[in-house]
């Protein structure tokens, strides 16, 4: 395989439009698929118009003579369709291709699908990421990646290009399930952080000042760094969804249960996620937690 590929990319939504423009950046062509052709539209006048950017009115005819394929969907079922069956990608493959999945999903599917490419001859790598909207558009996301070593090695050239950290952490699965440890322990910080903040402002504290005086110590922590601030102002528009880290917890829970793992404090904030969609608070920042917390007096 040559550095630039032919490149199928599946889902242009807020994080893969942004990862296939980078792709395009760094000489790769790429034809891309989006449930909704308006998605798809915008996606493509934003790159220049057809030239190595084109549009793909099914999962495989976009993964037709490609290289590679890579997709950022939304969950088990999204990613099952795109890929399975006779419109999903991989029948479109020749034996050698490569599949990158970034879709937070289970494990289980990232396993299967391992597994039914592994009978066709092609390499896969799920390879969930971390970093929000901001690190994809920055082309600085995180990867975590499951997978053989052969398989790693083909893709982690590829994603260099939207990839400012990328670690193959083991086998098939893996990349989820270390995406999962991510959310579990982002889903702790933002609890605590939630009742700090509410603290601080009931104390009548500086809250700029609170955050110069804790930030450079034990209590750091990117969700300080970038959160504090928007949190103390309830400015929530930004950033991962609370529906999509309440799927991902999901995740992460029944994935708890089959390994006898207990997970209390993620169990819980999940609950209290629930709350804030209930406050109709879905689609805000996952730093919306704190808006079941009441304002103190101070």
């Amino acid at each position: 395989m040559s550095d630039t590929k032919r490149i199928a990319f599946l889902g242009l939504g807020v994080m893969g439009g942004p990862m296939a423009r980078h792709l395009l950046n760094a000489g790769h062509t790429v034809t891309a698929y989006n449930r909704t052709a308006a998605r798809s539209a915008a996606w493509l006048d934003a790159a220049g118009g057809p030239g190595r950017a084109r549009i793909a009115p099914t999962p495989h005819a976009a993964a037709q003579g490609a290289e590679v394929v890579i997709s950022c969907v939304g969950n088990d079922d999204d990613l099952a369709q795109v890929m399975r069956g006779p419109d999903g990608a991989l029948a479109a493959l020749a034996p050698g291709a490569l599949v990158i999945d970034h879709t937070t999903v289970s494990a289980q599917i990232a396993r299967d699908l391992a597994g039914e490419c592994a009978a066709g001859g092609l390499h896969f790598v799920d390879a969930p990421v971390s970093g929000g909207q901001a690190g994809a558009e920055k082309g600085a996301l995180s990867i975590m990646c499951g997978g053989t070593n052969d398989a790693f090695a083909m893709a982690e050239p590829v994603m260099r290009a939207y990839g400012a950290r990328i670690v193959h952490i083991g086998g098939a699965g893996a990349g989820q399930t270390a995406k999962m440890v991510n959310q579990i322990s982002i889903a702790g910080v933002l609890a605590g952080l939630s009742e700090a903040v509410r603290f601080a402002d009931a104390a009548g504290l500086d809250m700029d000042k609170v955050l110069q005086a804790i930030s450079g110590g034990a209590a750091q922590s990117w969700q300080m760094e970038n959160r504090w601030a928007t949190m103390a102002a309830d400015e929530f528009d930004f950033g991962f969804a609370i529906d999509w880290m309440r799927k991902d917890l999901g995740y992460a829970i029944e994935e708890a249960r089959a390994l006898g793992v207990s997970v209390p404090v993620t169990a819980l904030v999940d609950q209290f996620y629930g709350e804030v969609q209930a406050l109709g608070g879905g689609r805000q920042d996952t730093s919306a937690l704190i808006r079941r917390l009441p304002k103190g007096h101070g």
